[in-house]
């Protein structure tokens, strides 16, 4: 069965610091360009940030530049997503989502159309 699996997800302080990881069974994650999407309340679901499979190309939404970072480790089949300086703004549900090769990481970031997989997602809150 192929899944992608969030965790790291909770309710966190502005200011504050959160990690996600998106785990990866049934297929190699190696082989695949890996996105974090997010989805507000009444908003669309929107590309934070994506990988390329081999970690070499990485791109940002405007709002987590500088604050956000997307790393993996293909040998342990996960995808990371290091959250700081969080704002209320950031409160949403994270999801990861693989796509193939044949897309660019901006497209996917862009176009959630093209997704091939999606986890479940997780919960995040910041609130004081």
């Amino acid at each position: 069965q192929l899944q992608l699996v969030e965790s790291g997800g909770g309710l966190v302080q502005p200011g504050g610091s959160l990690r996600l990881s998106c785990a990866a069974s049934g297929f190699t994650l190696s082989n695949y360009h890996v996105g974090w999407f997010r989805q507000a309340p009444g908003k669309e679901r929107e590309g934070v940030s994506c990988i390329s499979s081999s970690g070499g190309s990485v791109t940002y939404a405007d709002s987590v530049k500088d604050r956000f970072a997307v790393s993996r480790d293909n040998a342990k089949n996960t995808v990371y997503l290091e959250m700081n300086s969080l704002k209320s703004d950031d409160t949403a549900i994270y999801y990861c989502a693989a796509t193939t090769l044949h897309n660019t990481i901006h497209t996917m970031c862009a176009r959630t159309v093209v997704v091939s997989y999606w986890g479940q997602g997780t919960q995040v809150t910041v609130s004081s």
